[in-house]
C-alpha cells in the first residue's frame, strides 16, 4: 500500500487533517475492491468511476481528500450505528465499518438498484454492512430504523430529507452537501432538542445521489435555474452585471423555478421547442442581459445545445444575435 501511504502523506502535507483511525482504515482497504475502473487517478486524489449505466450516468468514488474529510467531520467511535445515503461503490460505508467496529453497524441507502447491486458484490464479507435500495431520496424505506444518530449523505441535496431530519436523535448530526446541481456547501446539521442547527464546512461539488439524474439528456427547467444562478454569482463577483441585467435574471431563475417539476424536457413531450415554457421564459427575458450572453453560452453549453446547433468554438466573437438559434 505504498501508493496510500504516499497519498496520505501528501494529503496530510496539503493541509487535509487525516486522523489515525481514518488513517489505519485506509491503508487496509483495497480501493480497487470496489470499482472495475482504474484506480491510478484516485492515488492523484481525483475521483474514479465505480457505476456507468446504458444512457450515460456515472457515479464515481469521491477523491481521497474529500472521503478523509467526510470521515472527519463524521466523528466517528466504536460501537456507532452509521447511514449513508449514496453507495460510493461501498468503499466509504466499508471505511465506515472498519472505523466503529463490530459493534457498530453501518446502513447503506441508494436509489439505484445498479448501485446497490454493485455494493453488495463488493460487500459479501462485511457483515456489519446492510444495503438497500431506497424508492426515492425524499421518501422514508419501510421498516428502517427509528432513531439516527450519524448520517452521511454522498451527494448532493437541496435539503435534509423530512424523514432523515426528524429521526435524527438529541445530539445526533447529518452530513451532506446542500445546495443546487452547480455547487453545494458542505454541512453538518445537529439536533439540539427541537432545533436543527447548521454549521457550514465548506463550498463542495457533489454530484447528485441517483445515478438517473447523472445521465445525459436535455436539461430540465431547475438544472436550468441552477446553471443562472451561479453564472449570476460569478458575472456579480466580476462586477460584469448591472443592478437591471441581475433583477432580469433573478425574476428568470424565480420563474423557471416554478414550471411544473413533470414538464418535459425541451424537444421531448410533443411540445414544440418555439412553445416549450421553459424556452419562452428565455427569449422573453434574454432583451434584458443580452450582453451577458456570451457569458450564459459558456455556461449552458452543451447542455441546451442540440446536435445541430451552432459550433460557437468557430466564431471569433458573438453580440447574442444567434440566441433564437442556440436555444432551439
Amino acid at each position: 500500500m505504498a501508493d496510500m501511504t504516499d497519498l496520505l502523506r501528501r494529503l496530510e502535507s496539503g493541509g487535509i487533517e487525516v486522523p489515525s483511525h481514518i488513517k489505519k482504515a485506509m491503508l487496509k482497504l483495497d480501493v480497487a475492491d470496489f470499482t472495475d475502473y482504474d484506480v491510478e487517478p484516485f492515488f492523484a486524489d481525483r475521483p474514479i468511476p465505480f457505476l456507468e449505466t446504458d444512457e450515460g450516468g456515472v457515479k464515481t468514488i469521491s477523491a481521497p481528500h474529500m472521503i478523509a474529510t467526510l470521515l472527519h467531520h463524521l466523528e466517528l467511535a466504536e460501537g456507532l450505528e452509521v447511514v449513508v445515503l449514496g453507495a460510493k461503490g461501498g468503499y466509504i460505508a466499508a471505511l465506515i465499518a472498519m472505523i466503529v467496529g463490530e459493534h457498530g453497524r453501518v446502513r447503506l441507502l441508494d436509489p439505484s438498484h445498479l448501485a446497490i447491486e454493485h455494493v453488495q458484490s463488493r460487500l459479501t464479507h462485511w457483515p456489519t454492512v446492510e444495503s438497500r435500495v431506497l424508492e426515492a431520496v425524499e421518501i422514508a424505506p419501510v421498516a428502517f430504523p427509528g432513531d439516527l444518530n450519524r448520517v452521511l449523505i454522498t451527494g448532493q441535496v437541496r435539503e435534509l430529507p423530512e424523514w432523515l431530519s426528524s429521526r435524527i436523535v438529541d445530539g445526533g448530526f447529518a452530513l451532506a452537501p446542500l445546495g443546487n446541481t452547480a455547487g453545494q456547501h458542505l454541512t453538518k446539521v445537529e439536533r439540539q432538542g427541537d432545533e436543527m442547527f447548521p454549521t457550514d464546512l465548506g463550498p463542495v461539488s457533489f454530484g447528485p445521489v441517483d445515478v438517473k439524474d447523472t445521465e445525459t439528456g436535455p436539461m430540465n427547467p431547475n438544472e436550468l435555474a441552477d446553471l443562472l444562478e451561479l453564472t449570476m454569482e460569478t458575472c456579480e463577483e466580476l462586477d460584469m452585471v448591472d443592478d437591471d441585467e441581475a433583477n432580469a435574471l433573478r425574476d428568470l431563475i424565480v420563474e423557471l423555478r416554478q414550471l411544473p417539476a413533470d414538464l418535459p424536457p425541451p424537444g421531448e413531450g410533443g411540445i414544440p421547442m418555439s412553445e416549450h415554457p421553459m424556452i419562452q421564459l428565455m427569449w422573453e427575458a434574454s432583451p434584458s442581459f443580452l450582453r451577458l450572453w456570451p457569458m450564459l453560452q459558456l455556461m449552458l453549453h452543451p447542455n441546451l445545445a442540440q446536435p445541430g446547433a451552432v459550433d460557437w468554438s468557430d466564431d471569433d466573437e458573438d453580440d447574442g444575435s444567434n440566441f433564437d438559434e442556440y436555444i432551439r
